[in-house]
């Protein structure tokens, strides 16, 4: 039995019909076409949610930094470098080891050979591995002459090996006498310089 019409006399509405289902795919195919419409938007160069960068595109103005490419935590090439170790890269790859060696060796004499025997003598001249060396007196070019072994060992050690084979070492520069027009030759005045 139907149930009689309200008593205020307005006929009962028709019972709600459901709503008709979508037009498209359901759910999961749904998702799948939208998936691959995003890929082969990403393929063509199209630009997608993420960007450019995410594209595979560059990212900002001219920059050319890809997305996949940027470092993460751990250490990368890439990373700022210390000056020491980008200098000790470009010397090693123009082939100036070398002159480097050299430039340690008479820049940096103290610390090639320590304090003390730095202080009595100083190079003076490298030449087809024969290193010379002026000492401040006589009795210390005696000594170098004594140490000349451990001074070749301990600059091998400090500057590398093969730039320096063996050490020549002198006393001091005895001063000219060779003054004016006229000289007179001999072994000059009798004395001992050092």
């Amino acid at each position: 039995m139907s149930d009689p019409d309200p008593p205020d006399g307005t006929p009962e509405p028709a019972a709600a019909a459901e709503p008709p289902p979508p037009a498209g795919p359901p759910g999961p195919e749904l998702a799948r076409a939208v998936l691959d419409a995003a890929k082969a938007r990403r393929g063509a160069g199209g630009r997608t949610r993420g960007g450019p960068a995410a594209a595979g595109g560059t990212a900002g103005k001219g920059r050319g930094v890809r997305r996949r490419d940027w470092s993460g935590a751990g250490p990368d090439p890439r990373d700022p470098q210390p000056f020491g170790s980008v200098l000790g890269k470009l010397v090693k790859s123009r082939g100036w080891q070398r002159p480097a060696a050299e430039a340690t060796l008479f820049g940096q004499w103290e610390k090639v050979v320590g304090q003390e025997i730095a202080d009595h003598c100083r190079p003076v001249k490298l030449e087809g591995g024969e290193l010379t060396i002026e000492a401040v007196s006589t009795a210390w070019a005696t000594q170098l002459r004594l140490l000349a072994g451990s001074l070749v060992r301990q600059i091998a050690g400090a500057v590398g090996h093969n730039l320096v084979t063996r050490v020549r070492i002198h006393g001091p520069a005895a001063p000219s006498w060779n003054r004016g027009a006229r000289r007179v030759r001999g072994r000059g005045p009798r004395d001992t310089y050092g």
